[in-house]
């Protein structure tokens, strides 16, 4: 079965095998291919692995041989299920491999809110401790987290996982699924939904009027539930005292386009990377071998044609 691999760079940028994947098939693998591309240099692949090129009707209907699209990701949106149902085409994602590394990577971003480590290791590396006249010194202040509620917005398996690290440290969590009003006005506020038509830029204005004062937000979702501005303002006023994210709304960022978000001293921004560590992709990997291999044993695992 020959195999190809359109968009591979992000999950394995070399320094992991794809042998899971290619000890099923004759595999192809390139680090990036254009939507356009696609057709031309996956022609004659019976399988396709891809992370996130759109797979459009047209895209679909131009790769006659295709029998599996199997994603290197948990959200198929990106996929035209419909036409992949009309050319046959079964298509097959990545449940929940990232929920342990998602999660850790919230907690760093709150804990680097509330311990301020690279601000603090900044000073002492640049020989701000070796002038010190006392044994310690404190340049922001730091929070205990113990005792503070944290409201999370999209109680799935990432938020759940978030949830009980945040218990471990002695935090009170409120589900907004249960408590909306509650959620919203805790001490930190956590989005963990998927992006929709209804939910888009939910943290606005109005969303932040209704946050406690002083609080804090993070974002390891999708950048699309924020509206920058907004939240840029926030920040500037002193509304909020901090935001860690992982996500923006363009990805990456135009120069062309300033972000409002950048150069905000107490906003933490992270390159889409939470769900990276080399554990989680090769996971990644594996799972998308798994699928690979149930289709040609006849079976269905993790499909959603």
């Amino acid at each position: 079965m020959k195999i190809t691999i359109v968009d591979g760079y992000n999950t394995n940028p070399g320094d992991l095998s794809w042998s899971p994947i290619s000890a099923l098939g004759d595999l192809t693998a390139f680090d990036n291919m254009s939507e356009e591309d696609t057709p031309k240099l996956a022609f004659d692949a019976e399988v396709i692995v891809s992370a996130d090129i759109p797979f459009t009707r047209k895209t679909l209907a131009a790769l006659p041989n295709l029998k599996l699209l199997a994603l290197l990701s948990t959200g198929y949106s990106h996929v035209n299920l419909t036409a992949a149902r009309e050319f046959g085409i079964a298509v097959c994602n990545a449940p929940e491999y990232s929920t342990d590394a998602v999660a850790q990577h919230t907690i760093a971003l709150l804990l680097e809110l509330t311990n301020q480590v690279g601000l603090h290791n900044h000073a002492v590396q640049d020989g701000y401790y070796t002038d010190y006249s006392h044994t310690c010194f404190i340049l922001k202040p730091m929070h205990l987290l113990a005792g503070k509620t944290l409201g999370i917005i999209g109680y799935g398996n990432i938020g759940r996982r978030v949830g009980a690290i945040a218990k471990a440290l002695g935090m009170t969590v409120i589900p907004y699924s249960k408590d909306p009003d509650g959620a919203v006005a805790a001490d930190v506020v956590s989005l963990h939904s998927p992006l929709t038509d209804k939910n888009r830029l939910m943290v606005n204005t109005d969303f932040i009027k209704k946050m406690k004062d002083g609080a804090l937000l993070l974002n390891t979702a999708r950048g699309g539930l924020i509206d920058e501005f907004a939240l840029a303002d926030a920040l500037k006023s002193g509304k909020l005292s901090g935001a860690g994210l992982d996500v923006l709304t363009v990805e990456p960022p135009r120069k062309e386009d300033a972000n409002p978000l950048f150069g905000i001293e107490n906003c933490f921004i992270t390159p889409h990377h939470a769900w990276m560590p080399i554990e989680t992709r090769a996971l990644l990997i594996q799972t998308a071998a798994n699928g690979i291999g149930s289709f040609q044993q006849g079976g269905r695992l993790n499909r959603v044609d």
